[in-house]
């Protein structure tokens, strides 16, 4: 196994979190069965290179300045809501010859021809497994090859994943990994014609001058007075 190191200094308390990130350092902490808990401070850069190719499944040497090297596993990392920046991060201390229960994360190789051909929908309901092993014999992920899926409802479960025999998986071997869905095709609604009831038919014809029979009457009486003045 390749030995990964990562430096770091014993953290000076009297300096506040936000005025080490300004610095270029970030918070950290050791701890572990049997252990003293530490205080340390990592270099931004350094961490962020290693964290990107070993992630959580890799033994990391932890080289403390003044207090020897520490065989470690990434425990928890924080990042910053807004800048998405590295803001603290948690190391567990680990025994080579003392077995660790982690989750190894799932990625999905290929292309399933029933989703490339056959039209289907690929629904991956798990995207991490639990295993136990010893340190050396971590994981960085699993690999699973799609191309296997060639119909639709065909699927991988945990009992599909083959791993070393030193590994052993605790996950539920039933639980379903992937599968091929079939489309979900799109109901219309049918448009209903109107009926009777709901059209008003009207036959009668509006009377003619209805609106104007006022002003005629008035002008008859007009011609009434005009007579009589007369």
């Amino acid at each position: 196994m390749e030995q990964v190191l990562l430096p770091a200094k014993i953290r000076d308390l009297s300096v506040k979190a936000k005025n080490l990130r300004k610095m270029n350092f970030i918070p950290a902490e050791f701890y572990g069965h049997g252990v003293q808990n530490m205080s340390l401070q990592l270099d931004y850069q350094t961490f962020r290179k290693l964290f990107k190719k070993a992630g959580y499944n890799t033994v990391i040497t932890l080289e403390i300045d003044g207090n020897g090297e520490k065989s470690v596993l990434v425990h928890e990392v924080d990042r910053n809501p807004v800048t998405d920046l590295f803001s603290h991060v948690e190391f567990i201390n680990v025994r080579m010859d003392e077995a660790v229960t982690t989750t190894v994360p799932v990625r999905l190789e290929g292309t399933a021809p029933a989703v490339r051909d056959g039209g289907g929908v690929l629904v991956q309901s798990l995207d991490e497994i639990e295993i136990t092993c010893l340190p050396g014999d971590l994981i960085p992920e699993i690999v699973l090859n799609i191309e296997l899926l060639t119909e639709i409802n065909m699927g991988l479960h945990v009992s599909d994943v083959k791993l070393s025999d030193k590994i052993k998986i605790l996950t539920d071997p039933e639980a379903s990994i992937v599968m091929v869905a079939a489309p979900q095709e799109e109901e219309v609604a049918p448009v209903e014609a109107p009926t009777a009831a709901d059209v008003e038919i009207t036959t009668a014809k509006p009377e003619e001058g209805a609106e104007g029979a006022a002003p005629a009457a008035e002008g008859k009486a007009e011609a009434k007075e005009g007579k009589k003045e007369e």
